[in-house]
C-alpha cells in the first residue's frame, strides 16, 4: 500500500506552528487499534508503523480490552461499532480499570450522528474523529494527544 506523504516528519508541526514529537519519541510510542474493518485496521496500522509507532491491533471489543490491559499501549484507536463487544462498552471497560484507565481513548465512528461524540466522551473516550478519517491527520491527532503539556513538565 503506498500512502502520499505531503511533509516530512522533521518539518511536521502542529496547527499552533509547534513541532511534533521527532520520530524518536514516537519509536516508543505504542498504539493499540481497535477496528473490525479489515481494511481500516491494516491502513491505520500501516501508516503508523511506517512513522515509527509500535502497533498493536484488535478485531473486536473483548481483544481490545484484552490486548489494552496485556501491553498497557500508550493511547487506544477504538471503532466504536465493533462485534462482540462494541466500542462503547469497550472503552467504558478501559477507563472502570485502574490499570488502563489514564490511557487516552481515541473513538472513531462512521456513523456521525448529533450527540455521538458527547456519548463517547460519556463513556470515556478522550477524543472523537469521524471516519473516514485521513491516516496523517489521525497520526497528527494522536502525535498532539501524547505530546506532554507544559504543565507537567514543570516541577
Amino acid at each position: 500500500m503506498t500512502l502520499p506523504l505531503t511533509q516530512t516528519l522533521e518539518n511536521r508541526t502542529s496547527d499552533g506552528g509547534e513541532p511534533l514529537e521527532s520520530p524518536n519519541q514516537a519509536e516508543r510510542r505504542r498504539v493499540l487499534v481497535v477496528d473490525d474493518f479489515d481494511d481500516a485496521r491494516e491502513m491505520y496500522a500501516e501508516y503508523l508503523e511506517f512513522v515509527g509507532f509500535q502497533v498493536e491491533v484488535a478485531r473486536n471489543g473483548v481483544e481490545a480490552v484484552e490486548k489494552a490491559q496485556g501491553v498497557l499501549p500508550d493511547i487506544i484507536l477504538m471503532d466504536l461499532s465493533l462485534p462482540v463487544m462494541d466500542g462503547w462498552e469497550a472503552t467504558r471497560r478501559l477507563k472502570q480499570d485502574q490499570r488502563t484507565r489514564d490511557i487516552p481513548v481515541m473513538a472513531l465512528s462512521g456513523h456521525v450522528l448529533a450527540g455521538n461524540a458527547e456519548q463517547a466522551r460519556q463513556a470515556g473516550a478522550d477524543e472523537f474523529i469521524a471516519k473516514p478519517c485521513l491516516p496523517q491527520d489521525l497520526e497528527d491527532r494522536i502525535r498532539r494527544m501524547l505530546k506532554p503539556s507544559k504543565s507537567k513538565s514543570r516541577p
